[in-house]
């Protein structure tokens, strides 16, 4: 990631990933694997604070460029960073085309005019009562379900965690988050 490789990079580079494993879906591709054994109808997106941000925008920019290959089922937005309320130094760093801290799409997904087009069926969002970022994946939610997008969407809050902490320890709010996650991918 940055500065090495400043953003846009990390979204564009997500966004040909999923291109690349799409060239599999007539079983010729350049990964063997792939072409036998994927189910590129049953394709689900997953990302984790800045990552839950890019998989947002890849299965954005999939329905926008309307993307045959894959089907994606659904997307898990887990613990999100979406952009803030002050213009600070990462930011600028981040963002350094932004004008204004609410312009760019890629960090604040109620200004994308492609946000109706994601290209999946369903979004579970996964946020965390301790999180400093709670707040930005709850309005994430409630854009999803105010906008034209006709997906289902959900809401899973865990109570008196912080941001990513399944990864972190082995309790029994790790366990139902993980739980909800698996749910999501395995049931209708």
């Amino acid at each position: 990631l940055a500065p090495e490789y400043p953003l846009p990079i990390a979204y564009e580079d997500s966004f040909e990933a999923l291109k690349w494993i799409a060239g599999h879906s007539d079983g010729s591709g350049p990964e063997p694997w792939l072409n036998r054994y994927a189910d590129l109808g049953q394709v689900f997106i997953q990302g984790e604070s800045a990552g839950a941000n890019i998989s947002q925008y890849v299965a954005v920019r999939a329905g926008a460029a309307g993307l045959t290959g894959v089907r994606i089922k659904g997307v898990l937005i887990v613990h999100p960073f979406f952009g803030g309320t002050e213009m600070d130094e990462m930011y600028k760093f981040m963002c350094p085309t932004s004008s204004r801290l609410d312009d760019d799409p890629r960090l604040n997904p109620a200004v994308d005019p492609d946000l109706p087009k994601m290209a999946c069926e369903k979004v579970l969002v996964c946020v965390a009562e301790k999180d400093s970022l709670r707040n930005t994946g709850v309005k994430y939610y409630e854009t999803l379900c105010g906008s034209e997008w006709e997906g289902k969407v959900e809401l899973e809050e865990a109570k008196d965690e912080g941001h990513c902490f399944h990864a972190f320890s082995k309790n029994e709010r790790a366990e139902q988050l993980i739980k909800k996650m698996v749910d999501f991918i395995t049931k209708d």
